[in-house]
């Protein structure tokens, strides 16, 4: 598969989706850098997202979206400042976490040292460097892989396989709660879900036509 010839910013238009399908999604508004190409992609899935950091209306939407790029111990203080920390664990519809948003869904992060939301009880930890590297592979990760093991709703069979768009020095190892598998350095969690909570390290926002059907896959949850 030649990953060169994709372009994150073009998203097919065959989802399946229409904007007549109305819902309330929610798109949580905190110091998080890729809130708005998030809400671009919806838009060109044909859905208007509100942007709010509004308890209320974050608990009365029908889908949630938690998105994130950051830094964890900063972004943690804000999510405990605001209040949001205890929103977003008792929700109670489909939330998605997406890069840093699934990061601080975990236990805990070694990015400052922080105890997180402990949605999925796992550990953020930081890629290391093989000793030898003679691949001279760089951090951060970034850039297209693949996506294998794929599982939940977020995920049907077709997904198998494809290249999705990363950003990332820190992972999430294999765990019980793993939904996709993604090797960097080491096999690690690219997807996490539990209960109501579905999380990617990836960009679907970036991920072209791909990440266009792994979200409409989860706002037809």
């Amino acid at each position: 598969m030649n990953i060169s010839s994709k372009n994150s910013d073009t998203f097919s238009s065959d989802s399946g989706l229409r904007a007549s399908d109305s819902q309330k999604i929610v798109i949580i508004k905190y110091n998080a850098g890729n809130i708005r190409s998030v809400n671009n992609a919806l838009l060109r899935l044909g859905y208007e997202a509100e942007i709010t950091a509004d308890p209320a209306l974050i608990q009365q939407a029908d889908k949630v979206i938690f998105p994130g790029v950051g830094e964890a111990s900063t972004t943690m203080a804000y999510l405990r400042k605001t209040g949001l920390n205890k929103v977003i664990v008792n929700l109670k519809q489909p939330v998605l976490g997406i890069c840093l948003g699934m990061q601080l869904m975990c236990s805990h992060s070694e990015e400052g040292h922080v105890d997180c939301l402990n949605i999925f009880d796992e550990k953020v930890r930081k890629f290391q460097l093989p000793e030898s590297n003679m691949e001279n592979i760089k951090i951060p990760h970034m850039g297209w892989n693949q996506i294998t093991d794929v599982k939940t709703p977020l995920f049907d069979a077709s997904l198998e396989g494809e290249y999705v768009y990363f950003v990332h020095s820190y992972y999430v190892a294999l765990g019980e709660d793993t939904a996709a598998t993604t090797n960097y350095i080491l096999p690690y969690s690219s997807a996490l879900q539990k209960d109501n909570f579905y999380a990617t390290q990836f960009h679907p926002e970036k991920s072209g036509s791909v990440g266009e059907r792994i979200l409409a896959n989860f706002l037809r949850l």
